[in-house]
């Protein structure tokens, strides 16, 4: 199951299209769950974060749909986003996604920052 990192819905109307469901359709539309995770909090942008800052900026950003925790059950799945910075905000989401039931939670990045 590819799972696209969620934008908040302010960088949504912002951007006008979310990244990495862009990803995601690419590498593989019938296996991509787009709704399934969920943004909660519009956080500030990492890259202007140190690293304690933004392990705390997303401790809670993320959860399940509750209508979707069902499709997660002894699931493994890839995470997609464009870019990485310290990882936080994947390392967040996996944490939700494990706990929902998925057995394995990996991720999959265009890029990386310095």
């Amino acid at each position: 199951m590819l799972i696209p990192m969620p934008l908040s819905r302010q960088r949504l109307q912002e951007r006008g299209y979310n990244q990495a469901r862009v990803l995601g359709h690419a590498l593989d539309r019938t296996k991509l769950a787009d709704g399934v995770l969920l943004r909660m909090l519009d956080t500030p942008a990492q890259r202007t974060l140190p690293r304690s800052e933004r392990l705390r900026a997303v401790q809670h950003a993320f959860a399940v749909d509750p209508l979707q925790v069902g499709r997660l059950a002894q699931r493994r799945i890839v995470l997609l986003d464009d870019v990485m910075t310290s990882g936080a905000s994947l390392h967040a989401a996996a944490r939700v996604l494990r706990a929902a039931g998925a057995v394995h939670v990996t991720a999959l990045v265009l890029a990386r920052t310095e």
